[in-house]
């Protein structure tokens, strides 16, 4: 349960790096960076393996290329459903999405090795 606390606020931390990193990308406020965070990892866990499955040949034919649209898809259909999160242009469509994996590996990272009781799943 901790673990799964601690992985929502290294997402949010990490949006919030990438709002001001990216111009495209814009949150309101903390809460709904906290908010953005739950509804990446819904539909990351819920629509891409859907969609994945479904663009494969797509997938197959692009060397794994087509992967960053997914994630973009995903990325942008949560911004749809939480206010105060907003993704503006194709730039931050494929951009923000690698970007947002980048840190959130980072800041998970960190998360594992201060904390290595509490990130472990015991």
């Amino acid at each position: 349960m901790l673990g799964t606390l601690l992985t929502l606020l290294a997402t949010a931390l990490s949006l919030l790096v990438v709002d001001i990193i990216f111009s495209g990308v814009n949150l309101a406020n903390f809460p709904a960076a906290m908010i953005a965070a739950l509804a990446i990892g819904i539909f990351n866990s819920g629509v891409k393996p859907v969609l994945s499955l479904l663009s494969l040949p797509i997938n197959i034919l692009s060397l794994g290329a087509f992967t960053l649209v997914i994630n973009g898809l995903c990325f942008w259909l949560a911004s749809l459903f939480v206010p105060g999160f907003q993704v503006h242009g194709l730039l931050a469509f494929l951009v923000a999405p690698v970007i947002l994996s980048f840190v959130n590996t980072f800041i998970s990272n960190y998360f594992a090795e201060k904390y290595p009781n509490l990130t472990s799943n015991q």
